[in-house]
């Protein structure tokens, strides 16, 4: 399929830069389902007669298949280009969902975890660090704004994907009703619901490989100095390999700061109702309702989709070194107020948490930023899937941590505060861990760096000056015709995330009120 081979995805002329971000979105937006799972866990225990620790692997699969297809496949990912790339995660999520489909269907659970576990984790290894790497190379005067718009959306399509699956399950079993806490959907609700997905979630993703685009070598935005980025502290303009970014103590320290961050983020996120039903426990009930314990959990999801956003475009000003400072110093303290005199205030003690969890998704989109600044542009997306292995030790380290404590304490239902103060001071530790790491880390060394002819221009490494010239100026026609069609598919492709990110905001805004509402 040569429409897919990069030296066709190179923009052409006048090829605005404002048409890859929804491109980007349109595959976090889809791969961001991952964290939607327990809308349908309990509908798979019933189904497969099995533990919530033999459903649970289903998601703890594809976070750890995420880290290692980053990791593994990174390079062949810069090599390829980001069209050939979030194709295959399209089919990879797509198909993965068909499979899990025919797996509810069989009574098969190991095609479950082949379906979403490993199939549709590849996806999400994929889909997650090719368009992000893309963006850093179109927005180098802003690639925090540019990370954040795209990681944005991994949160934000777990909030999209949260009532669309439970009115999918409702539409397939009339009897199921989605706002009944354990209710169970039947095996062919699961099945429909699955497949309905599979099939959006591709449809939606190839819009993405459709309007992504590589910049021309040598491309710089409009009014923008790369001379004046030289200077600027902690930021280069060379560029060093993959392989060469393992041998840094930088990528290592970095390593440290997100593994510490994301650990810290799901020690509130994994146990984000019971905690805070736990925290206004009063002998044996507790002040907070089931339903109001809902309305928390919806004000995280919407601080973490934020803070993707606003951290990350709030470091293209002050620094990533000082934003990580931020995410670690900063929660450090708050984790330490809510361990000791959260329970005496609803009001402080949901503040402190908002904001960690604001913390918690800005570490993932400032990360890939702060790589671009440490590594240059050259084989970014390689290095960052490496990185992401981070996250899937996290995703293991978190839950461990906080369940032992937990389970020492007592039965579910009956903690009290007291019982979350170890955990939480545990964070704490780890949280001050990760700010030191942060704070030793200082520029590259120059003899890590590639030669300069590999380091050049956005597309470097991959295509020759005169090849990608010429292919800038034939990959796509410049006329008016062309101008025109531009324009329609900015306007489109922009109204259709917008449309979800803005129902993924309404949903959450709904449900959160009732925290205060009762």
């Amino acid at each position: 399929m040569r429409v897919l081979d990069r030296e066709r995805s190179v923009a052409s002329r006048g090829y605005s830069r404002w048409l890859v971000p929804p491109a980007a979105l349109a595959v976090h937006l889809s791969i961001g389902q991952a964290y939607a799972t327990s809308v349908y866990k309990n509908s798979l225990i019933a189904h497969f007669d099995t533990s919530q620790t033999g459903v649970g692997l289903v998601f703890s699969v594809a976070i750890v298949m995420l880290g290692l297809s980053a990791a593994v496949f990174g390079p062949w990912v810069e090599r390829v280009g980001p069209r050939t790339t979030m194709f295959v995660s399209a089919v990879c999520w797509g198909s993965g969902f068909l499979v899990s489909a025919l797996g509810v269907a069989a009574g098969q659970l190991w095609l479950v975890y082949l379906g979403y576990g490993v199939i549709g984790g590849i996806g999400l290894g994929l889909g997650y660090i090719s368009p992000v790497s893309t963006l850093i190379k179109w927005f180098p005067d802003r690639p925090g704004l540019a990370t954040g718009m795209a990681i944005m959306g991994f949160g934000g399509g777990a909030l999209v994907a949260t009532p669309v699956s439970g009115r999918l399950l409702a539409f397939f079993d009339p009897v199921y009703d989605p706002g009944t806490a354990g209710a169970v959907a039947s095996g062919g609700a699961l099945v429909g619901m699955f497949t309905v997905l599979g099939l959006g979630y591709f449809v939606l993703m190839m819009m993405g490989v459709l309007l992504i685009r590589v910049p021309p070598e040598g491309w710089v935005p409009e009014g923008y100095d790369p001379a004046r980025t030289a200077k600027a502290p902690m930021v280069t303009t060379a560029s060093v390999s993959a392989a060469n970014s393992l041998r840094t103590p930088q990528f290592w320290l970095l390593w440290t700061v997100l593994f510490t961050n994301v650990t810290a983020g799901i020690g509130i996120l994994e146990h984000a109702s019971p905690l805070i039903q736990d925290f206004f426990r009063d002998g044996g009930g507790t002040a907070v309702t089931a339903v109001a314990a809902g309305g928390f959990v919806g004000m995280l999801s919407l601080f973490n989709m934020a803070g993707r956003f606003v951290w990350s475009s709030t470091s293209d000003i002050i620094g990533r070194k000082p934003t990580y400072m931020v995410y670690l110093g900063a929660g450090a303290v708050l984790y330490a107020l809510m361990a000791t005199v959260g329970g005496g205030s609803m009001l402080l003690f949901v503040a402190t948490a908002c904001l960690i969890l604001s913390f918690y998704g800005g570490g993932f989109a400032t990360a890939p930023a702060y790589l671009r600044d440490l590594f240059g542009t050259y084989q970014v997306g390689a290095i960052h899937g490496r990185l992401l292995t981070a996250w899937s030790a996290a995703g293991v380290a978190g839950p461990l941590i906080v369940n032992a404590f937990l389970d020492a304490e007592g039965e579910p239902g009956t903690l009290t505060q007291g019982a979350y103060q170890a955990p939480l001071l545990t964070m704490v530790g780890l949280l001050v861990v990760g700010f030191v790491a942060n704070l030793l880390i200082r520029p590259v060394s120059k003899r890590f760096h590639e030669p300069a002819r590999a380091g050049t221009g956005a597309a470097a490494g991959d295509q020759g000056g005169d090849t990608a010239e010429r292919t800038a100026e034939g990959a796509a026609p410049t006329g008016d015709g062309a101008v025109r069609a531009r324009g329609t598919w900015l306007v489109v492709s922009w109204a259709i995330v917008s449309v979800l990110l803005l129902y993924a905001l309404f949903r959450v805004l709904s449900t959160a009120v009732l925290l205060f509402a009762g």
